[in-house]
């Protein structure tokens, strides 16, 4: 039941953050909760350590449009254009199956009807791969952004770390060759994807190579791994590029998150190295923390988060076995029986449940703001100014200057 009346008896900031989640789990918005909470938790972190005007607009346009792509593009090209495309010559009861997973879909309909479906599918999920494959174009367009905008090619003076600003041509037209050339392979590799997406469609059903290719797609790890189910499901789970569902509607699954950070990664390297030295050891630093976190990394603190609580006070009513975590919808019920058990208040009983949920969701956003975003954010700046001060350094000793003219800052003595 929907505890309406208990909820509008909670303490005023307890009751707004119920409601808010309420409609978060109810899959109310969702992608506009997930946008706002996304830019919160990286954008605002890099913009409070911005070094520049140049750095702060070219992280808001990369974080804006990556969150654009990773929340509203799955449903607006897997859901509302491809599906609608591909599907269109399956039968009337078989369309609505198109969003069930093919994991669970050949546990749950016939052989045949499994066989109809899955070039569906595949073809759908070949077509999303416009969204990985944006994200890796994304940080070249990133950098054209930055050389139109503030003539800017060279990271040293974008982080604010070359005081003098002197840009080189060459430097410039580096920067400026290698975003097109990538941009325009990424479009090429798409290309690609339609066509067999294309070809999935038409013939896949009749043939055997198209099959098998279908099945990898959206079962890798029961190709690479017939013969380990644990196994399977971990690859399943994290390189599927098939779709996960929501209330019927097909959303972006763990495993097309993987491609979006590996995939969006290369291109964050490859367009790093471009502008300079610093650039990619920066993205080297940051890039394989944010990304194991985006990837799994969170999961596994929630995991770990809840293990640590399930057997405290106040929680072994909230978190099961398993670590899985009623919705606020069913607290009303859970705490009309502990209130029956306890011969205790329903409105107390209610008010703890829903301040314990709160913890249980909060903590591991705070943890992304907190650690992910400020810390490897700060973290990372400081580093890059460290690197470039030293081989300053370094060059100022080689080229013979005096020996007070060649001392490092006093702030990074204890580094050395």
């Amino acid at each position: 039941m929907q505890p309406v009346n208990l909820i509008n008896k909670l303490p005023y900031t307890t009751k707004l953050i119920t409601k808010f989640l309420i409609k978060q789990e109810a899959g109310s918005n969702l992608s506009n909760t997930r946008f706002a909470q996304d830019t919160l938790t990286n954008l605002a972190p890099k913009a409070i350590f911005a070094r520049s005007r140049a750095d702060l607009a070219e992280t808001s346009f990369l974080e804006l449009t990556e969150s654009f792509l990773v929340y509203y593009c799955p449903k607006i090209l897997g859901e509302n254009v491809f599906r609608k495309i591909y599907s269109k010559k399956l039968a009337q009861n078989l369309k609505p199956l198109v969003s069930t997973p093919y994991t669970e879909l050949v546990k749950t309909t016939s052989k045949e009807n499994a066989d109809k479906i899955m070039p569906v599918k595949a073809a759908i999920a070949l077509g999303a791969m416009a969204i990985p494959l944006l994200e890796y174009s994304l940080t070249f367009a990133k950098n054209l952004f930055t050389l139109k905008l503030f003539k800017q090619g060279d990271f040293n003076n974008i982080a604010n770390l070359n005081k003098d600003k002197t840009e080189t041509e060459q430097r410039q037209k580096k920067v400026k060759n290698s975003a097109i050339k990538n941009i325009a392979g990424a479009a090429a590799v798409f290309g690609g994807c339609l066509a067999t997406s294309l070809l999935l469609v038409k013939k896949g059903q009749n043939s055997k190579v198209l099959k098998h290719i279908g099945e990898f797609i959206l079962a890798p790890g029961n190709k690479l791994f017939a013969g380990s189910p644990k196994k399977a499901a971990f690859v399943n789970k994290y390189f599927s590029l098939d779709f996960a569902e929501r209330n019927g509607k097909l959303a972006l699954s763990n495993g097309q998150l993987t491609a979006c950070v590996l995939i969006g990664g290369a291109g964050y390297f490859k367009s790093a190295k471009d502008r300079g030295k610093q650039n990619f050891l920066e993205t080297l630093f940051r890039f394989p923390l944010v990304g194991f976190y985006v990837i799994t990394g969170s999961e596994l603190l929630e995991k770990g988060f809840k293990t640590l609580l399930k057997n405290k006070e106040g929680f072994k009513n909230l978190i099961a076995k398993d670590l899985s975590v009623p919705k606020f919808a069913d607290l009303g019920e859970i705490a009309k029986n502990l209130a029956a058990k306890n011969k205790t208040c329903i409105n107390d009983e209610f008010k703890t449940l829903c301040k314990n949920k709160i913890l249980i969701t909060s903590v591991p956003f705070l943890f992304s703001i907190g650690v992910m975003g400020l810390f490897v954010s700060g973290v990372s700046r400081f580093f890059t100014k460290f690197r470039y001060d030293k081989e300053e350094a370094a060059k100022r000793l080689k080229a013979g200057e005096s020996h007070s003219e060649r001392q490092l800052p006093d702030v990074y003595k204890n580094f050395m």
